[in-house]
């Protein structure tokens, strides 16, 4: 038994053309923005440094974790 089968079919005329050659590109020639790679690597990189520190949980010591060394020195590089 087959199944149909439904084309998507592409308007044809000038204004057609200037919409699909001005508008968003589908499927090879779609492109990412750059925040859809790079939210997700620092979120990756935040969890990793979590997890990375938690071998060290010391309860109420006065001693700064792994962490706070690490925002310390990224916000003396940017600033």
């Amino acid at each position: 038994m087959s199944a149909p089968t439904h084309t998507r079919s592409l308007p044809s005329g000038p204004r057609a053309a200037a919409r699909a050659a001005a508008g968003a590109r589908h499927g090879a020639d779609a492109r990412l923005h750059w925040w859809a790679l790079a939210l997700p690597a620092l979120a990756f990189g935040l969890l990793l440094l979590l997890l990375a520190g938690s071998g060290e949980a010391h309860a109420a010591s006065g001693e700064a974790t792994g962490l706070i060394h690490v925002t310390q020195q990224l916000l003396r590089a940017v600033g």
